[in-house]
Formats: C-alpha cells, structure tokens, sequence
C-alpha cells in the first residue's frame, strides 16, 4: 500500500471531540482517535473517568483534554468550546457517543403494553435524539470552518428491528437515524463538502448499561442474551474495538465522498433471517 493510501486514514493534527467520551464504546472512541495522530476532547458527565482517561492518553504521547458537561446543557457545550478552542484553535470532527438506554424507557413483559411510561419514553427521547441534535448546532459552526469537518452519530440495530422491551431507546434510534440523513443533506446544501454527517449502527456489545440484560452475575447469558447470540451469524457479542475501525474511516480523508450514510457494525444481526 502507498504512503498516499495509507495517510487516507490518517488523523494526524485533527482535533475530535467524543461526547459520552467515558463510557465503555466512549472510551475505545478516543483511544483508536488519539491512535490515529488526533487531540480529542473527552466530553462526558464523570469528571473523575474523563480527567483518568485523559492523564492516560497523554502519558501515552497523545493529546487531550476532559471536560465535564451534559450534552443536554447547551451552556456547558458553548463553555466547552471555548475550552477546546483555546487549547486546540479548532475542531475537526464530532463523535456523539453520548446516549444509551434508561430504566424508565423500558417495557417489560408482564407491563400493560396500553399503560407506557410516557415520560420515561420522553426521557429516552431525549437523551438519544436531543443528546445528539445539540452538540451538533454547538459545535458544528466550527467544523465546517474546517473545510473538512465530519460528524459521526451512533445508531443502533433496535432502529431497524423490533426488539422487546427497549421501546424508549429503540424510539430515540430511530428518531437519530432521520436526523442524521435529513441533515447531511442540508448541510451539503449550504456548505457543500465542507461538513458531512454519518452514523455507526452497532449491534450489540456489553457496556455497563446492558450488561444487567443480557449476563448473569456469573457471567452466563441471560435468556435475553442467548435469543441475539443466536440471531447473530457470529455467534458473539462484540468487542468495543471493533467499532474503531468504521469510526476511524469516517472521520478520516478516506470517507470524504460519504455523507448521510449508516454503517453497520453488528455481526450479521440485521441480515439474518432467522432461517
């Protein structure tokens, strides 16, 4: 492979901010980023776990800085970019990791399927789609300013398939998913290449929000675990690393001709057919 090719996906000198930055897929985000030549700003609400990860990136050799925000608070993002600002002068690229499932979003088997919980589905909602839709009008000004700006959203394959009991998060999904197509095209109406958006569809992995679901506390697969491992072609969970290569392509030059697009990462889940 040429230098040339190999420099497509280079993030070197970029500067990416990762919200939910201190989470399990957050965390292996900022890792694979800084890998790649980047400074990242770790936005996240655990102040302790993003000033840890931050100290260990940058004994490694990278760049980083954590700051302590909710995604929900527009004043905490507008603070936020002055902070990166004045310790990067710009901003490349937006990973909007922040987002996940809530209790009160859940429907479980013996609910009434007629007496949902409407402001835990509001919740949900809210966290999922409103969680990605604001960093975006904060920070995005400045990624277009870059000339080659690029947003990364994360979906999930509950957007696509009916799965029991996450209703609220598989709402908020759905609702990213439009949002992510919708605007990508009006970005590239006004800024032509100059900003792009696109998603990651993950299929499922153990973070600290599922794990409860899906593993026993001896570490066995509940009966919810074995129903995906058995829909899914890989017969596997995934590893949050192997999310990073996707991530990587799509905030990288090699991606430049990509906008409003969903990238699947999920062993086969969407695809199979169950026969």
């Amino acid at each position: 492979m040429s230098e040339t090719k190999q420099d497509m996906f280079s993030l070197k000198d970029k500067v990416i901010i990762v919200t939910g930055g201190t989470g399990v897929l957050g965390s292996a985000f900022v890792q694979a980023i800084v890998a790649q030549g980047a400074s990242v700003a770790i936005i996240g609400r655990n102040e302790t776990k993003g000033m840890q990860k931050a100290t260990e990136l940058i004994a490694g050799g990278g760049r980083a800085i954590s700051i302590c925000a909710d995604v929900l608070e527009q004043h905490q993002l507008i603070a936020a970019r002055q902070k990166i600002l004045a310790n990067f002068g710009r901003i490349d690229g937006l990973v909007n990791a922040a987002g996940g499932n809530v209790p009160e979003g859940i429907v479980f088997p013996t609910a009434d399927i007629f007496d949902l919980d409407i402001e835990g589905m509001k919740k949900a909602m809210t966290l999922n789609l409103w969680g990605t839709i604001i960093p975006v009008q904060v920070f995005g000004p400045e990624l277009a300013k870059s000339g080659n700006g690029s947003i990364v959203n994360i979906s999930s394959v509950s957007s696509k398939r009916a799965l029991t009991r996450v209703l609220g998060y598989s709402m908020g999904k759905a609702a990213v998913d439009c949002y992510t197509k919708w605007f990508a095209v009006e970005m590239a109406n006004r800024y032509g290449d100059a900003i792009r958006m696109n998603s990651i569809m993950p299929g499922f992995f153990l973070t600290d929000q599922n794990r409860s679901l899906l593993t026993n506390p001896d570490g066995s697969l509940t009966d919810r675990g074995n129903s995906i491992i058995s829909h899914t072609p890989f017969k596997r969970f995934g590893h949050p690393d192997e999310l990073t290569g996707a991530l990587i392509w799509l905030l990288s030059d090699a991606s430049k001709f990509v906008t409003g697009m969903d990238i699947g990462v999920d062993g086969g889940f969407t695809v199979d057919s169950g026969v």
